[in-house]
């Protein structure tokens, strides 16, 4: 089990080291450390050197998801942008979107530029779905097989205290099945805003064990804005937890880890798609459940 946002607790009820909260507070640790060196160093050179820095080469980025719910099935594709632009969306219109599974061929219709959708399309557990994108003469697939649902069994609110912080932190049990390979992925809402955290989880130590899962969400320097501020008592929480096969869940723990520079990399790398055709993203055959509460 890794550890990305999210503090597990296993059935023997031991508790797990604030792991991301440390790593939080270590990155901006770091990054102060880095910003002095850099200044010494800076101060003792005199000579000036000007590095031009090259425009990396445009990619597309796919972001696919068909649901076991009507509505669920959506693709996004957009193109990558250079490091000095502006972070405005690129999207990508006349696309050619199917996706199929067995003898059937979806379709998908280019309902908003850049996002194709087929409206009536849901999958089932256990089937593997194919994704095929066509743009110009390029082509890119994936294949994503669907789990079966483990049910969310509750939703409660856990008051923490983490390193002399109180947190009120989201907490989802549920039970997880013996002799499966799981992995799970769960989406915070607090009152309708998503929070930007990525949490994602498998059971590689916790097969077959009933789990409590708390999810932290980190906090900005900015109080006031909706996707940085703590949770609040009177505050309306909303956690959506999705069954995700293993190549999705390898793509969002190293999306997570080369956002927060934990690669061990000099430079950040791309996460791991599921997508053959050197397309960055991913496609994601996943069952979506919810639960909701107000804080106390």
């Amino acid at each position: 089990m890794h550890l990305n946002n999210i503090h597990p607790i296993m059935n023997d009820r031991s508790n797990f080291i604030a792991y991301t909260v440390f790593k939080k507070y270590w990155n901006r640790l770091f990054s102060i450390i880095c910003l002095t060196v850099g200044v010494l160093l800076s101060s003792s050179c005199e000579k000036e050197i000007d590095i031009e820095l090259k425009g990396a080469d445009q990619r597309y980025v796919i972001e696919g998801v068909i649901t076991d719910q009507e509505g669920g099935c959506k693709v996004l594709i957009s193109k990558t942008k250079d490091f000095n632009d502006d972070n405005s969306r690129v999207t990508v219109t006349g696309a050619q979107v199917f996706i199929s599974e067995g003898a059937e061929t979806h379709e998908l219709q280019e309902t908003e530029v850049g996002t194709y959708t087929a409206p009536t399309l849901r999958g089932l557990e256990g089937h593997t779905y194919n994704l095929r994108v066509q743009i110009g003469t390029e082509i890119f697939t994936s294949s994503s097989t669907m789990p079966a649902l483990v049910k969310m069994d509750s939703l409660y609110i856990v008051d923490d205290l983490i390193f002399g912080d109180n947190y009120k932190l989201p907490t989802i049990d549920f039970q997880d099945p013996a002799n499966v390979v799981n992995s799970y992925r769960f989406l915070l809402y607090v009152n309708g805003v998503k929070k930007k955290q990525i949490f994602v989880i498998n059971d590689e130590l916790s097969n077959g064990k009933a789990n409590s899962i708390r999810l932290y969400a980190d906090v900005g320097e900015d109080e006031d804005n909706p996707e940085n501020r703590r949770i609040r008592s009177g505050d309306l929480v909303r956690v959506e937890m999705l069954g995700i096969d293993q190549a999705v869940y390898k793509y969002f723990f190293s999306l997570d880890n080369s956002a927060t520079g934990e690669n061990q990399s000099a430079t950040p790398s791309n996460p791991v798609s599921n997508i053959q055709g050197n397309a960055l993203g991913y496609f994601s055959a996943h069952n979506i459940q919810s639960k909701e509460i107000s804080v106390p």
